[in-house]
């Protein structure tokens, strides 16, 4: 009998994190599945970490080094893909155990054929930044579709009957694949075959070249500098990160610690929703404690703010003063010429009588 799911993971040398990815898709709720796992010119010991699972579901594919990311190699796998559901997992994410069923339960009630779960991104530093795009509205899936893309991989799931539609992976570009593929899928369904979990139901991480917190994207950089400093920011997405710890290792624990998932899930939709009034709301006392910073930032936040006051004023009054003078010289210059005139009249007389005389 045919899996209800192919889930796709691509993997190059990471093993030191490749087993929480497999981990966490074999606890699914719904574990009608088969897992793909696609090695691109692997040469550490990840085939011995796929070797220590005795599961039938896992397929391993231990390929040679294909351009780019690998991209042709994937294509070979999901050639060999039984499931009706095409799903992908980056072997540095994580997934929580109902990922599977809550994606296709949204597929199925909408008849979709790609559906997708709200990002949460999680940084260096282990802060996750819930993301709150939307594109069933129109003007957003614009944004994705033609200017870039910030739904990562891991939060889609699509039917199978889109590989025979649409084709397979582009394997003729050095990155992006998978938004040039979605695009593809969503362009060739007339922009209507398409859906949004606004669950959150996985975790992406920090690709293994972005070593430091500042290396996300601009929105999520600036999700983490709030949460920093804010005192309101949730603990379930806040977690410390102890020197040489991955943090997918930390938040793998706290995936299954009883209650984690539910809870972060409440708590994702209080950040969505207190960053919403963030923006709606500008009046400096209020922004600052809508932010929740300390007594401490929002006195130096205060103090620059006084400062820029200050050098404004000061700008204006040196412009003020210019102004000052350059009227003074205009009224100079509008004296002179009111005399100017005064002696043309007086002396024109004078010259029309020499003139003739």
């Amino acid at each position: 009998m045919a899996p209800r799911f192919s889930v796709l993971l691509p993997t190059h040398n990471r093993s030191d994190l490749l087993r929480l990815a497999i981990l966490s898709v074999l606890a699914q709720t719904d574990g009608n599945f088969e897992l793909l796992i696609v090695g691109d010119g692997c040469t550490d010991n990840s085939a011995e970490v796929i070797a220590n699972f005795d599961d039938a579901r896992i397929r391993w594919f231990d390929l040679p080094k294909a351009p780019y990311f690998g991209y042709a190699n994937r294509n070979i796998a999901l050639k060999h893909a039984l499931g009706e559901y095409m799903a992908f997992v980056a072997d540095d994410d994580l997934v929580f155990p109902d990922h599977l069923a809550l994606l296709a339960a949204t597929l199925e009630k909408s008849g979709a054929e790609w559906v997708y779960n709200r990002p949460l991104w999680v940084t260096t530093d282990g802060i996750v930044v819930p993301f709150a795009s939307n594109l069933l509205n129109s003007d957003e899936l614009d944004i994705f579709l033609t200017v870039r893309n910030h739904i990562p991989a891991t939060c889609v799931l699509y039917r199978r009957s889109c590989l025979d539609k649409y084709g397979y992976w582009p394997e003729d570009v050095p990155s992006a694949a998978d938004w040039r593929y979605w695009i593809r899928i969503i362009e060739g369904g007339h922009r209507t075959n398409l859906d949004y979990c606004p669950i959150p139901t996985s975790m992406h991480f920090n690709a293994i070249w972005k070593t430091t917190p500042d290396t996300q994207m601009g929105q999520v950089t600036t999700a983490r500098e709030i949460a920093a400093k804010s005192s309101w920011w949730p603990a379930t997405l806040k977690a410390p990160i102890a020197p040489g710890m991955p943090e997918q290792k930390v938040f793998y624990d706290l995936i299954l610690s009883e209650g984690y998932v539910d809870q972060l899930r409440r708590d994702v939709m209080h950040v969505v929703e207190r960053l919403a009034w963030m923006q709606l709301d500008e009046t400096p006392g209020i922004y600052f404690r809508l932010r929740g910073e300390t007594v401490q930032t929002r006195h130096e936040l205060a103090e620059a703010f006084a400062v820029r006051e200050r050098e404004f004023a000061e700008a204006v009054t040196a412009r003020e003063r210019e102004l000052a003078a350059l009227r003074t010289r205009i009224a100079e210059m509008e004296a002179i010429q009111r005399d100017g005139c005064g002696i043309y009249r007086r002396l024109n007389p004078l010259l029309r009588r020499f003139r003739r005389g």
